[in-house]
């Protein structure tokens, strides 16, 4: 299984990302929110893949943070929810407010998602609600343009920082250099977290 693709950016479009990865192209369908934040082609990226098999074709679908990929995969595994049609719905909410809608059954927020029906909304919460305890929603992540704090969040848990102290030191820098660069505020998280 593909795990990760990093190399050169090749080509963007909307929903998908064609990346050069020693010499080969890999085409990775990607949501909205990567597209918006992955950078211009020609620029270095790293996408986080889940890698779908079927019997007539193997797919790469492709994140820029850890929260998107772990809905991604918790969407796809509610019936009826294939990878198109979650893809589409990381497209048309961010992925905070996805978790506060699934967490508060707001089936009618859900439903305003181009793709998603009554009925389907409804399975997601019935399926989801109660699963979503590791990510960060809307309200506990003060984010700004981009989703810096999720970013932040994501970046601390893979470095080995349980999720509270990772949201807590983001919270932090959020609220104190909320105008610096993104690599500003990773870098003060990081000593927010170090100094505990």
């Amino acid at each position: 299984m593909i795990a990760q693709v990093r190399g050169r950016l090749l080509r963007k479009e909307p929903q998908e990302a064609i990346v050069d990865v020693g010499g080969v192209g890999y085409r990775v369908t990607i949501p909205l929110s990567t597209f918006y934040r992955i950078g211009e082609p020609g620029s270095e990226v790293t996408l986080l893949t889940h890698t779908h098999v079927r019997e007539d074709a193997l797919a790469l679908f492709g994140f820029l943070t850890l929260v998107e990929q772990a809905l991604f995969e918790r969407l796809i595994a509610v019936s009826g929810v294939g990878p198109k049609l979650a893809v589409g719905v990381l497209s048309g909410i961010e992925a905070p407010d996805l978790v506060t809608a699934l967490r508060a059954s707001d089936i009618a927020r859900l439903t305003r998602i181009p793709g998603v029906g009554k009925k389907t909304a409804e399975r997601l919460v019935l399926e989801l609600k109660d699963k979503l305890q590791d990510l960060p929603s809307s309200a506990a992540a003060t984010t700004a343009p981009g989703g810096a704090a999720d970013d932040i969040v994501s970046a601390l848990v893979h470095l080995g920082y349980s999720r509270p102290e990772a949201e807590r030191a983001a919270e932090r820098a959020m609220r104190e250099h909320s105008e610096g660069r993104f690599e500003d505020l990773l870098r003060f998280a990081l000593q927010v977290v170090s100094r505990r």
